[in-house]
């Protein structure tokens, strides 16, 4: 099992992407090797995890057109 990329899966989820869509972003190698170089991207712009993963997070909302059911504020 790949622990960034679990690590990566339970962040996005803290950002209210549904299951339903990380699964399926999950599902194929190139839709995932896609969002890890999306996610390193930011990383190395200096952004912190979080802050990466919430941009990754609007821009699948956006994207599908979909909106969270909650803020996408975590939790804390």
């Amino acid at each position: 099992m790949d622990i960034d990329r679990l690590n990566l899966y339970k962040r996005l989820r803290d950002f209210r992407v549904p299951n339903t869509v990380l699964d399926n972003i999950f599902s194929e190698e190139n839709d995932i090797k896609i969002l890890e170089e999306a996610f390193l991207s930011l990383i190395n712009e200096n952004h912190t995890k979080d802050e990466a993963a919430e941009k990754i997070a609007k821009i699948i909302f956006k994207d599908l057109d979909i909106n969270p059911d909650y803020s996408i504020e975590v939790e804390k």
